[in-house]
């Protein structure tokens, strides 16, 4: 059927149709958000991890020894001592003796494994935590699809887009209530339904990355917002394809440390295109 759909659709609607099915395959992945199962935020000296009642990094029960190891951690470093003779590995290699692990601000972060586990650690400002992925986890076991608005062409806006003069940054908060500044190349106006909209980027793997509210936020769409990327402009133009507009990660799991639309681009206007809510969020 979707095949048959896909042959009847515009190239234009086949490659937003092919974006979408790519967009569900990735959160359904085993590194994908519906594994993320639990955020445990560390704490000056030894973190506990296992199944036991005084374990702060928390495994499920039933699935993991009431001790797994030990996250140390002193002054923004963060060090995992696992008990003798179990079967953890760090990057794929047995974790013997203490080993240092890299946070997602380092670059790529050192993967932590254990039976159907996954665990590295985050930095959030100044808070470090540890990310807990499960390959059976109750989100990815319920999940039963994305629901989208119909692809329509006249949600591809090429916008004008207005270059900074120097490097200016711009203040995104997040839902932990942190406020962080980010770097942003300039900004996107629009003329809409007769009237003009501003949203503004900040710069992600060389991409324009816009977290933006609109009037659909809370009815039909995710009520904290929605992500969209576009390539860098050209020419002074940038195409916004709101058809590509998708929800961030904490529609989807309450364990994630989501972005949140800046004050400037919350648009009074309903943007009825891209991604709809999930279940009750």
């Amino acid at each position: 059927m979707i095949a048959a759909l896909l042959a009847a659709a515009s190239p234009y609607k086949q490659s937003v149709e092919k974006w979408r099915q790519e967009r569900e395959t990735s959160l359904k992945a085993d590194d994908g958000w519906l594994t993320v199962a639990g955020l445990f935020w560390l704490h000056e000296g030894d973190n506990l991890c296992g199944t036991g009642p005084k374990a702060e990094v928390a495994l499920p029960a039933g699935r993991a020894p009431a001790s797994l190891g030990v996250f140390q951690f002193h002054g923004g470093k963060t060090t995992f001592r696992a008990v003798p003779g179990l079967a953890v590995r760090i990057n794929g290699k047995p974790a013997l003796g203490p080993v240092d692990l890299k946070s997602d601000v380092q670059g790529s972060a050192d993967l932590l494994s254990f039976a159907d586990f996954t665990m590295f650690v985050i930095q959030r400002g100044p808070k470090f935590g540890v990310r807990f992925r499960d390959l059976h986890s109750e989100m990815r076991r319920d999940f039963h699809g994305l629901k989208w608005y119909p692809v329509k062409d006249g949600f591809r806006i090429a916008a004008k887009f207005t270059p900074y003069g120097k490097p200016q940054t711009i203040s995104v908060p997040n839902i932990l209530g942190q406020t962080e500044s980010q770097p942003s190349p300039g900004y996107a106006t629009f003329r809409w339904k007769d009237q003009n909209y501003r949203l503004d980027p900040v710069l992600e793997d060389n991409q324009l990355f816009f977290i933006f509210r609109d009037r659909t936020s809370g009815n039909t769409t995710y009520g904290a917002g929605r992500f969209l990327y576009s390539d860098m402009p050209k020419e002074g133009k940038v195409i916004l394809d709101f058809n590509k507009a998708y929800n961030p990660p904490c529609a989807f799991t309450p364990y994630a440390t989501c972005p949140l639309p800046p004050k400037q681009n919350r648009l009074t206007t309903a943007i009825e295109a891209g991604e709809m809510k999930y279940g009750n969020h």
